[in-house]
């Protein structure tokens, strides 16, 4: 059975979970997927979700890491296994899927029950047999018990878009189809827990431009410490969690892909890129498995494809760029890969430029909270026509021009924001920044645009006077 009263506090993920309690209210059984990038907090989340169903009876199974020589046969027999604990039996045969099903739905046929399959695409990447087989399970079996929950859970969640949620053997069988993101700011905020009034807004912003709102990361945090002491301790030693944590995020995929996914990473490390732009930094041709790796990198949150849009009709352009959002990521390759045999040595002992790193981790952060923007603004959703990062392209008619973060709604009003992140004072060069910016962009008639800075910092004199609307984000840890 799963695990009771978990060491580390749970915070957020309540709309998450009530939705996922809503299946207990149906009539008929249910699966669940979710995906997510590692250390999001997939596993953490349907273990709480077992504490709260205390009616339920659930048993957590997980997949095996794909390490190079693991065979099917023993992935089997691992989850034979973990039938025999889970479910207090003796291991059952292994030698295929059906006899381990078969032994868990011979224990699921009446009652409550919550089935978590962990790391989904691990378990199903050796057999190619596995897949099919969970879906007669559940058609022959699971589906006949109206109080059964199965939950398919997992990080490659390109894998799980085709060979799940689009495959025809599964149409029509998925009741919730949800993908974990990085928490909210003001949930990062209660990991200080009673340190959290004491430390400044700067010093938590300054490790989540690290860290994101992954909340693994989160939990390896001093709050007693400095954020510089807290990233020295995670990053810039060797038994630290994030110096090695880049090589097992990408354990977690295929590894005839690894080498694919990192090149690409890679790639965006210094900035966004568009698709041709990315085949030549990589040096390989068009129309290979580029693309569709890309894609996978964005659905499984370590990507995010930005794309522009006509701001006269509003609509959706074809210029895209690949950009790096996954802060820890982006950190790892601009800082931590660059200092790797100082830190094994131990003589990394301060943290130079650093300071310029983080202001641009800082865009990722803002980003990832969007919608806590567009609230300051008092901006209601269903006013935004588009809201993104924004590239205008040079042609010979208009000059360049990028955007750190445009929102345009249908009251005509485009409201362009710049992000700053200063330990000190913002400086005043950023009125005429945005100015000059928004002078280079191909503005459609009677469109009435508004200065935006989005900060963290000590605010230039005069700057409202200039008609800027300011957005502090020391506000949003305190939502």
């Amino acid at each position: 059975m799963t695990s009771a009263n978990p060491v580390t506090p749970f915070f957020g993920r309540e709309a998450e979970l009530g939705r996922l309690q809503d299946l207990t209210r149906k009539k008929v059984a249910s699966i669940a997927v979710i995906k997510g990038r590692r250390r999001v907090g997939k596993s953490r989340l349907t273990d709480e979700l077992a504490q709260r169903l205390p009616r339920y009876r659930a048993a957590h199974f997980q997949g095996l890491p794909p390490e190079k020589n693991l065979t099917a046969a023993e992935e089997r027999e691992d989850f034979a296994q973990q039938l025999s604990v889970q479910l207090g039996i003796p291991p059952p045969r292994a030698e295929d899927w059906n006899l381990l099903f078969w032994a868990l739905t011979e224990r699921t046929r009446t009652g409550r029950w919550l089935i978590i399959l962990d790391e989904i695409n691990w378990l199903g990447i050796r057999d190619t047999t596995f897949l099919g087989k969970l879906k007669n399970a559940w058609d022959l079996h699971f589906s006949r018990n109206p109080q059964f929950i199965l939950i398919l859970s997992g990080s490659v969640a390109g894998w799980i878009e085709r060979e799940i949620l689009h495959n025809t053997g599964f149409t029509g069988r998925i009741s919730v189809d949800m993908t974990l993101t990085e928490l909210p700011l003001p949930v990062c905020n209660r990991f200080w827990g009673e340190n959290a009034d004491r430390v400044s807004s700067y010093e938590k912003l300054r490790l989540l431009a690290v860290t994101g709102g992954i909340p693994r990361y989160l939990e390896e945090m001093d709050p007693a410490l400095s954020a510089d002491a807290n990233i020295q301790r995670l990053c810039f030693t060797r038994e630290g969690l994030l110096f090695g944590e880049f090589d097992r995020i990408f354990s977690g995929f295929f590894n005839r892909r690894n080498d694919s996914y990192r090149k690409i990473v890679a790639a965006l490390a210094d900035g966004p890129r568009d698709l041709e732009s990315l085949y030549e930094a990589l040096a390989v041709g068009k129309g290979g498995k580029v693309s569709e790796y890309a894609e996978d990198l964005v659905a499984s949150g370590l990507l995010a494809r930005d794309h522009t849009w006509n701001l006269k009709t509003g609509e959706e352009g074809k210029y895209s760029r690949f950009r790096l959002s996954d802060n820890y990521t982006r950190f790892y390759l601009k800082y931590i890969a660059p200092n790797r045999r100082r830190i094994e040595r131990g003589t990394m002992t301060n943290l130079p430029n650093i300071d310029t790193v983080l202001g641009l981790q800082f865009e990722n952060l803002v980003l990832q909270n969007r919608l806590a923007i567009l609230q300051r603004l008092g901006i209601a959703l269903d006013e935004v026509i588009y809201e993104n990062p924004f590239i205008q392209r040079k042609t010979q008619r208009r000059r360049g021009c990028q955007i750190d973060y445009l929102v345009q709604t249908r009251r005509r009003t485009l409201y362009v924001c710049e992000i700053k992140f200063c330990r000190g004072a913002v400086p005043a060069s950023v009125v005429k920044e945005i100015e000059d910016k928004v002078s280079c962009i191909v503005m459609p008639r009677n469109m009435t645009w508004r200065p935006v800075l989005i900060h963290v910092g000590e605010l230039p004199p005069g700057i409202e006077e200039a008609g800027v609307i300011t957005v502090d984000c020391a506000q949003f840890l305190r939502s």
